[in-house]
């Protein structure tokens, strides 16, 4: 008998973890510099692209099957995805984390949606509950903290536009990711999300190049941690897992950003926030436990 040798691929879920981990930091990252946050998200974007680059197969673009549909999907995706960075850490801007983050955290439902028009998959009830459980959880994290000025208001419609972009986003990546290896894919949409940031900031004439050494260190570490750790495996999980359940995972990000604010920032954790925390978290739980006898079926059959 032939046993598998077993790998990161052969366990999905826990790369998940690791790409919802990686990023739940990047809204902490971005509440402590003072920079642009459309010229942090290009430099975010494009130091990524740079550092994949040595990791691509080149030779595998002879064999690439993919058609000008395909393509201008790619493209979508990529305009989705620096449209998503523009407005969501914009939002940062003008209202609190767990405020924008309570607003991201409906994405699922978005995709869940697009995902029942585009690929005609239905979410059983059991689903559904759980979804609902961890969506009521991130609501009761953001309670308290949801801001009813004007400003707060302008960063809420910011980061549901951002929402809705990311959901795009992740919808795209589904519909091409069986036809393209995932680092590609990321490079090609990292590339172009960049572009839309970088025709941003020419239009705002924001400067390029006149930041000091801790800056340039916040662009790296931004492109390392949640664009690479985090959107890159996110893009590598289309594949496995689907973008409905890749979206629900990221429910936990609220929940990771808290507890990092604590143990990083020394915020405190009020009633609202472990009460909420513990019902998502018992949501995608139950979820994923769920998708995880599944997977194990399918891979046993």
């Amino acid at each position: 008998m032939k046993f598998k040798k077993p790998s990161l691929t052969s366990h999905p879920f826990i790369l998940l973890f690791i790409s919802i981990l990686s990023v739940s930091i990047s809204s902490i990252m971005i509440k402590f510099s003072n920079t642009p946050t459309s010229v942090a998200g290009m430099y975010r974007l494009f130091i990524s692209v740079v550092i994949l680059l040595p990791f691509i197969p080149w030779k595998m673009f002879r064999t690439l099957d993919m058609n000008k549909k395909d393509w201008s999907i790619v493209v979508l995706a990529g305009l989705f995805l620096g449209l998503h960075f523009l407005f969501w850490m914009e939002s940062l801007v003008y209202t609190s984390v767990a405020s924008s983050m309570v607003i991201l955290s409906l994405q699922p439902l978005f995709v869940m949606i697009g995902s029942y028009f585009l690929f005609k998959e239905q979410a059983n009830l059991f689903t559904v509950f759980c979804l609902v459980a961890a969506l009521f959880g991130s609501i009761i994290i953001a309670w308290g903290d949801i801001g009813i000025s004007k400003e707060a208001l302008i960063g809420d419609v910011l980061s549901l536009i951002g929402t809705i972009f990311v959901s795009a986003y992740l919808l795209a990546g589904q519909k091409v990711s069986r036809k393209m290896d995932a680092n590609v894919y990321s490079i090609f949409v990292f590339f172009i999300g960049g572009i839309v940031m970088l025709i941003y900031n020419l239009l705002n004439n924001y400067s390029f190049i006149e930041y000091n050494s801790s800056e340039w260190t916040y662009f790296l570490l931004l492109a390392i941690i949640p664009t690479i750790f985090g959107q890159c495996i996110f893009n590598l999980l289309l594949k496995s897992i689907g973008a409905t359940t890749v979206s629900v995972g990221i429910i936990g990000e609220p929940v990771l950003a808290i507890i990092l604010a604590y143990l990083l920032l020394g915020e405190k954790i009020s009633l609202f926030q472990f009460l909420g925390g513990m019902m998502t978290l018992f949501g995608m739980g139950m979820y994923f436990w769920s998708k995880s006898l599944k997977f194990k079926v399918q891979n046993n059959t």
